[in-house]
């Protein structure tokens, strides 16, 4: 029997976005995107189809890629395996590109033009005259990211690491301004949402050690300095 009704997470049964009979694109691969395409699965999609910018790796590791490198090779996740099961296919497409997103007259999306890519020395290049359209009701977009954002680093003062995250020592989670705490992805780099989890976790009882050792400390807002006194004037600098 099903049960209908309105969670704590306000979730409702026809006011939330559903894959349900649809022609779904995933934009970018890695866990996540493997995610997205099981997930759009489970809500039954019409079809799925993955974009990769990347051309499709090869069968096996590469004179460039020697053990003990992580084995860039071709890889069959359960997303794709239970694409494979149901459409006969795999629902990845290598070495392309989005270009353009076409809406209908309600302002909704109806397709994806894409252009084929050859990786040169500069990065990735558009091929002239490759030009394609998707047929696409739901865009998930699954991209990670280089770095975090630089304006909140700057402004603060916050050391980075030679990938330009925050720098803060694993288990501890202090920065190099004191105060300030750093976890997740902006410490570690893009990873999986169960390595947020457990780094919130730690970050949240660091703090805790701080702020009980301050307890006892006297302190007064007139002494306030640093970062602190001007936490106001953080924004995005657009």
């Amino acid at each position: 029997m099903t049960k209908e009704g309105t969670l704590e997470s306000k979730w409702e049964k026809d006011n939330f976005i559903t894959a349900a009979g649809k022609d779904v694109i995933v934009i970018g691969g890695g866990d996540t995107g493997t995610d997205c395409i099981g997930t759009s699965m489970r809500h039954r999609c019409k079809s799925v189809t993955n974009f990769e910018l990347m051309p499709q790796p090869p069968m096996d590791r590469a004179t460039d890629n020697p053990w003990p490198q992580w084995p860039r090779v071709f890889g069959l996740d359960y997303g794709h395996a239970e694409v494979q099961a149901v459409f006969g296919k795999d629902p990845r497409v290598y070495s392309v590109m989005t270009k353009e997103f076409i809406g209908d007259d309600q302002g909704r999306v109806k397709a994806l033009i894409t252009q084929d890519v050859e990786i040169s020395d500069k990065g990735p290049k558009a091929i002239e005259g490759s030009e394609r359209e998707f047929p696409c009701d739901l865009v998930v977009l699954s991209m990670g990211f280089v770095s975090p954002e630089d304006y909140v680093v700057g402004e603060l003062g916050l050391d980075t690491d030679q990938r330009n995250n925050i720098h803060a020592t694993y288990g501890d989670f202090r920065t190099n301004v004191e105060g300030v705490f750093a976890g997740g992805d902006c410490r570690r780099g893009q990873s999986l949402v169960v390595w947020a989890i457990n780094e919130g976790r730690g970050m949240a009882a660091s703090c805790n050690e701080y702020l009980q050792a301050k307890r006892d400390t006297k302190f007064s807002p007139s002494h306030q300095t640093g970062v602190f006194h001007n936490l106001s004037s953080l924004s995005p600098k657009m």
